[in-house]
């Protein structure tokens, strides 16, 4: 956290006097989500404009991305916050009776399958890699429109655990490709990525990870069922001491178009987490939870 800090306090007033320069070597992006709300300043490292790959296709993208993994060419310094993970905690912290009343059954509580997978309400993050942007019709806020690969540091100082808010100052470093591509006839979004967390908590175990997402939405006619208007997500947790699984998360989406920009999108999974994962007061059970959790996350696109 102070790394992330340091560097905002040092990065920060240069990349605002650089917003004047012509050229864009310094840019802005807003995303506002349910589940994921940001905002980051972009600054090219090489003096140069943010590369712009205009409506390439997909698999151009992930081509030019790894290409140049390992030449860091911009620095991202970002603020996100979990909106819904977030308000699932503040639901559960001050509306207890409400919360209990959404307990279905031991594996499904309506809020928490509502915003499980997310393991913290906000963070603060430092990109060094490769970004490049693409056309887009939606406004800035609506998506980054863009896609990374690099290295990224993440930190924060809570933790989310059954929708309980946990003291806990973390810390992560991992490798990612991911972005965000919106045109006209098709959104797609991806993230591939790989690290470490370390928490302070004693209580809470230091993990290593492998994640993949994919979703793509298709407002013209699909050619194929399965990888258009349709997304995945497969996130698995091990111990960094003995190498044991921690958490396994899965996530299966199904998208029906509804309008000529609008998306019913249907999703379903389970995260699973070990006994391993949490010790101390932390592992005690609860009367109506269980290590296995049902997610459900039906939205609506635009």
């Amino acid at each position: 956290m102070k790394l992330i800090l340091a560097a905002l306090i040092i990065f920060l007033p240069f990349c605002i006097r650089a917003e004047e320069v012509p050229g864009k070597k310094t840019t802005v992006e807003v995303e506002v989500d349910p589940y994921y709300t940001s905002i980051g300043l972009y600054r090219s490292l090489t003096g140069k404009p943010i590369p712009h790959m205009g409506a390439a296709p997909e698999i151009d993208i992930y081509r030019e991305l790894i290409k140049n993994f390992y030449k860091p060419r911009t620095l991202v310094l970002e603020a996100s916050i979990n909106p819904l993970p977030y308000a699932g905690a503040l639901i559960r912290r001050h509306q207890p009776a409400f919360y209990n009343d959404l307990q279905l059954t031991s594996n499904l509580n309506v809020v928490e399958a509502a915003t499980a997978g997310f393991e913290e309400p906000w963070a603060m993050s430092m990109f060094f890699g490769n970004v490049i942007s693409f056309d887009s019709i939606n406004k800035s806020f609506q998506g980054k429109r863009t896609g990374y690969s690099g290295i990224l540091i993440n930190a924060g100082n809570l933790h989310i655990k059954n929708n309980v808010l946990i003291r806990d100052n973390w810390f992560e470093m991992e490798g990612k490709l991911k972005g965000e591509q919106y045109l006209a006839d098709r959104t797609l979004r991806w993230s591939f990525r790989g690290g470490l967390k370390a928490h302070e908590n004693k209580f809470i175990a230091d993990s290593f990870y492998l994640g993949f997402r994919r979703s793509r939405t298709d407002f013209e006619n699909s050619k194929s069922f399965w990888l258009n208007n349709s997304g995945f997500e497969y996130v698995a947790d091990f111990s960094q001491k003995k190498l044991e699984p921690l958490r396994h998360l899965f996530l299966v989406e199904k998208k029906f178009p509804v309008g000529r920009r609008s998306v019913l999108n249907l999703g379903a999974g389970f995260v699973w987490t070990s006994n391993k994962k949490y010790s101390g007061p932390l592992s005690e059970k609860e009367a109506a939870h269980n290590s296995f959790q049902f997610i459900l996350r039906p939205n609506l696109e635009f």
